[in-house]
Parts: structure tokens; sequence; C-alpha cells
């Protein structure tokens, strides 16, 4: 609300004084409101308020205006006071007025010549320079998933990993004894494996290539498929229990097991494993390579959070670690190092823990800690945006979008039924695929829409219609 102000009268009485503050009263009003003849039709003349002018000394001024009482008498007190008011205040000296009050002030004096503002740059863009269009302030994240998939006998389990997206647009998923594959781009299925003695399938991981794909077994062996031919490849052995995690860093395979054993495996090469890592007291339930493939992180069910280094991991016998850490206070499955950020690395802890904590991996140090309220299953970052995104188990069961590094949650999405386990995301980097307890899997478009293909996605929304909205069986 504007301030308003209002002169006073003095306590010696009749005359005006000073300028005071009225609250709750329009004592001046700028412009009044007059209303106008015809109805509906605000009106613009602004008429004066007259009720507090005296006319008597508003026509004596204008009598001394117009000199008409160049013959009153004055004191020399008052002429010299007037004097002295007129050489303080208003600057006049012999008469003449040397400054006006308020006057505006001169211009600041241009800038040197060839000088360059370069924050012009803020408030300008030059696109036929080639600079980029600014980004949109906000955008669209869909509530509903973009799509839902039946996934029977997925295995309701917080320390295997199921679920993976190849860079040939292809999704791997483990259901109980059995593998399939299921091509995005044409919506077809394929089996890959089904396992009898050997299952039921703990752990899946596409080669970087795409073409060949990890499977690990609750009989402690790790398989290698030609997902082309669909034929196996090779068997590798080295663990005494299940394996449930698994990571590739170019031709070497890491494997996490039950047996808290994490082994490198050189698939190329006869005798495959080429180092141990031994520090892990209970199951390793979580791998991820840095993108640089010069550390590796490693989760377990004993609350620990490894880092390796990639040359020390490739070396005969145990391999000491970079860094133990042990902030979190529940098993640590969820992995997943920043795109944009080669140190930086997100990890989330389980019942117990419910936080989201990030570690600058040079150094070991827990730079940002939140806690979620619930179960973290697994982390993705975005490929386009500075945001992360975590998928939850009791008691919404919920996926969150988190903008990085304030950590303000973004959206929330619903709609599984039973804990998100695992979380996986597209080779272009905006479709994001969960699987949860309640064997289905759900497709959301979370990190945004591709420009160049927002009118593809329409056409064939509405060729799909209600396709899209029913239960569609992976098998």
């Amino acid at each position: 609300m504007a301030k308003v102000f209002c002169k006073t009268p003095s306590k010696s009485g009749g005359k005006v004084g000073k300028w005071e503050r009225c609250p709750l009263k329009d004592c001046i009003s700028p412009e009044p409101v007059v209303k106008s003849k015809t109805p509906g039709r605000p009106s613009d003349r602004f008429i004066t308020d007259r009720s507090a002018m005296d006319f008597n000394i508003a026509s004596f001024r204008l009598g001394m205006k117009e000199n008409s009482f160049t013959d009153a008498v004055h004191s020399p007190s008052k002429e010299e006071y007037k004097k002295q008011l007129a050489e303080n205040l208003l600057n006049v000296e012999n008469g003449q007025k040397q400054t006006r009050i308020l006057a505006f002030k001169s211009k600041p004096p241009p800038p040197p010549e060839g000088f360059d503002n370069g924050r012009k740059l803020l408030y300008s863009q030059n696109l036929a320079g080639g600079q980029t269009k600014p980004r949109k302030m906000f955008r669209h994240i869909p509530q509903a998933a973009e799509r839902t998939l039946d996934a029977p006998d997925l295995l309701d389990d917080y320390y295997l990993n199921l679920l993976d997206w190849s860079v040939n647009n292809i999704l791997a998923v483990a259901l109980g004894s059995t593998v399939y594959l299921w091509d995005a781009t044409t919506s077809s299925i394929e089996e890959l494996l089904t396992v009898d003695e050997e299952g039921p399938v703990t752990s899946i991981s596409w080669a970087p290539d795409g073409k060949y794909i990890a499977v690990g077994l609750n009989n402690a062996t790790v398989q290698l498929w030609d997902s082309q031919s669909l034929r196996l490849l090779r068997t590798l052995r080295g663990h005494s229990a299940r394996v449930g995690s698994l990571a590739w860093n170019g031709p070497t395979l890491t494997t996490g097991g039950r047996d808290t054993l994490i082994l490198n495996h050189d698939v190329r090469i006869r005798e495959h494993v080429i180092g141990r890592m031994e520090d892990h007291e209970q199951e390793v339930c979580g791998l991820k390579w840095s993108p640089s493939g010069q550390q590796l992180a490693s989760g377990g069910n004993d609350n620990l959070l490894h880092l390796w280094d990639a040359a020390a991991a490739s070396s005969q016998g145990p391999t000491p670690y970079l860094h133990r850490l042990d902030d979190h206070q529940a098993a640590v499955k969820a992995l997943a190092w920043c795109p944009f950020q080669s140190n930086l690395l997100a990890s989330g802890g389980g019942t117990a823990d419910r936080c989201i904590k990030f570690w600058n991996t040079h150094t070991g140090s827990c730079v940002n800690s939140i806690d979620t309220n619930s179960q973290v299953c697994a982390l993705q970052w975005s490929k386009h945006e500075k945001e992360i995104l975590s998928s939850h188990g009791f008691s919404q069961n919920q996926l969150c979008l988190w903008k990085y590094p304030s950590m303000v949650k973004m959206a929330e999405l619903t709609g599984h039924t039973s804990r998100v386990l695992h979380l996986a995301q597209s080779p272009d980097g905006y479709t994001v695929a969960s699987a949860a307890g309640d064997e289905t899997l759900r497709f959301w478009q979370v990190f945004g829409t591709p420009e160049t293909t927002k009118t593809t996605i329409k056409a064939k929304s509405k060729n799909m219609g209600s396709a899209l909205n029913s239960l569609n069986r992976i098998r």
C-alpha cells in the first residue's frame, strides 16, 4: 500500500504544522475517483480538492507577484530573516538564484573510447551469431506414467539389480528365472534366456556397446550373452554366493556378491579375474563406475560405501580402498555419479537411514545430505539439467525429482503400490523406467521432451490411442 501523508494543525492553533504519517487514512488522494455519468465507463477527469485552500492567502500571494503591495511596510528584522533564509536554503546571492531545489542531476559522463560493457550479454541474445536460445524457466513434468507394462514374477528383493537400459534402446528386465528384452523403439519383446537350477536371476547389466549383456545368477556365476544372436558366450566364476550387482568399465566387468567380494573380470582373456576387493563385511548390493572410469563406488548391506581406484583395482592381490565412508545408517544400494561434475557421487540409504548423501570423491567428504523420509532404492541423474531422481519404498512408494544443489523437490510421482526397487534411463536421457515390487514397469517422461521429437511423439500417441493406458504383458 502506498504511504499517505497529511499536514496536521500545530499546537499553537490555526497554522499548518509539519508533515506526519496518517496510517489507514487517505489524506491526500493523488487521483480522486469521479463517478462517470455513463454506467460502465470510468472517468479520467481530475478534480482538485479545494476544501483545504485559504482563498485569502492565495489572493494575497497573487497580489505579491503582481507587485501590487510594494508600498507595504516591512520591518528590518523580517527582511534580514528572508535574506538569510534565501542564502542558506535557496542558495541565492545578490538576488540571483544559483541552483534549483530538487533539480535533476546532470547525466553521467560517457564511457571512455573503446569500452565494451560485457553485462549486456545478460539481457540480449544474438541468435543470428550462433548463440543458443535461452532455456525455459519452467517445464511441464507429467505426474502420471507415460506407459505401464506388466512384469510378473519380478522379485521384491532390495539387494538385487534387475533392470537396465542399453545404448541401443533395448530395456532388459529379469522376471524370476527369465530375462526379457523389450525394444523401446518398436515395442517388440524377446526372451533372452531362462535358467533352471541356476536361478533365479539376481542381476543384469548391459555392456557399453549395447550388444552384450551380463547376467548374475543365484548360483554364484555370471553369464555373458550376445543380445543379437541370443547366444551364451561364456560363464564367469569366482564368487561363492549369489551375484547381486554388476558394473562395466570398458572390457572389465565388476561383480559384487553376497560373499562380500568384489571381483574384476577382463572378459577378453581366459583367466578373467584380474582384481579382488575384500573390505565389505556383508553383501555387496551397489556398484557404479565413474564416467571417466577412474573410480569405482561400492555399497553394501554393512552400511558402508567404499571408493576404489581403477589402477589399484586391476592389480593382483587384495586392493586397498581410497575412502571408507560410514555415514549411512542402513544398506547402501542406490549409487549415481554426477554427469556434470566428475568427482561428485550421490548415494542413498535404506529404511533406517532414508538419506541421499553427496560426496566429494577426491577428498571423501560429504558435501550435502537430505532426509527423504523413506527408503532410498535407486538414483538417476539427469543428462540435461542439474537434477536427480530418486525412487523410494515405504510408505508412499514414490519417485521424487530434486533440483541440485538446492535439493528443492520439483515433483513427486506416484502410481506404484509397492517399493520402487529399480530405475533405468533411456539413451536420450529424457525417459526413466521404474520397476517395483507390485510387478509393473512404468515409464516416466520426467527429464523433459526433446524439441526435435515433440511432433513425432504427439503423432505416435494419437495412433496408439488407449493402448498406452492399458497394462501390456511384457511376455
